[in-house]
């Protein structure tokens, strides 16, 4: 069950992001449309860093679910769990 709920948190997360992603995509369109250059500046910044951000976190399960399926092997002179 816990497995299960993993999942759907990095489901929702991504999700959640992508929603995010587009909404700042459409304010950055919309923002060109402006007359006021200072309105269009705000719009501007603010787009940008709502698409940095949903990026962001668009990556984070990526990456968590790419470690899931790729599991990481010991590698020739590494130290075993025994120390030895």
């Amino acid at each position: 069950m816990k497995l299960f709920f993993w999942w759907v948190a990095q489901i929702a997360i991504g999700s959640l992001s992508v929603f995010f992603l587009l909404v700042g995509i459409n304010v950055l369109v919309g923002s060109y449309g402006l007359e006021n250059p200072l309105e269009f500046i705000m719009y501007f910044f603010s787009s940008s860093m709502l698409i940095l951000v949903s990026a962001t976190f668009l990556i984070f399960p990526v990456v968590r679910i790419y470690g899931r399926f790729v599991k990481k092997r010991p590698t020739v002179g590494s130290i075993s769990e025994d120390g030895e």
